[in-house]
């Protein structure tokens, strides 16, 4: 059996590889993030929900506190990245101690991780010496979320 170059295949399918791929660099650059009041708002509601919604609602908040951190790590503002870094393992650790009792919508919150955890790699190569220290153990507390969702996901 052999192999030929179709040249029209290749004309198909490069236009349509290159608008699904976006560079790493650029990636969710310009996503409006929200404010501090609605960070506040969205971590109050996370505190306050019921304990079988919370696991989900936490990630929500890793996912958009990661796209802060992303976005301070590309312009260069270190403490602020080191600050949300530090907010995100923290609400790691509570998806963490609480993923027992959280069932509602596991396989969301896995899915929405494991893209954070993504983000998350792509920002390590952006960032300063000093921070990359941080973001490593950050993307390792958030690998370890990711696979005791995936254990919670397949034991239910």
């Amino acid at each position: 059996m052999s192999f030929r170059f179709r040249p029209s295949l290749l004309l198909v399918t490069t236009p349509l590889f290159l608008t699904l791929c976006t560079p790493v660099h650029a990636a969710n650059f310009d996503e409006a993030l929200p404010d501090a009041t609605a960070l506040t708002q969205l971590e109050l509601r996370a505190q306050q929900a019921n304990p079988r919604d919370q696991c989900y609602l936490y990630a929500e908040l890793v996912h958009t506190m990661t796209e802060m951190a992303v976005k301070q790590i590309a312009n260069g503002d270190d403490d602020n990245a080191a600050a949300t870094l530090k907010q995100i393992n923290r609400y790691a650790q509570l998806i963490q101690s609480n993923l027992a009792r959280n069932t509602k919508r596991l396989k969301n919150a896995e899915m929405l991780i494991d893209h954070t955890t993504v983000r998350l790699a792509q920002a390590l190569h952006l960032a300063s010496d000093e921070d990359r220290t941080t973001v490593q153990a950050t993307l390792k507390q958030l690998t370890l979320v990711q696979n005791q969702l995936l254990d919670q996901v397949f034991s239910h």
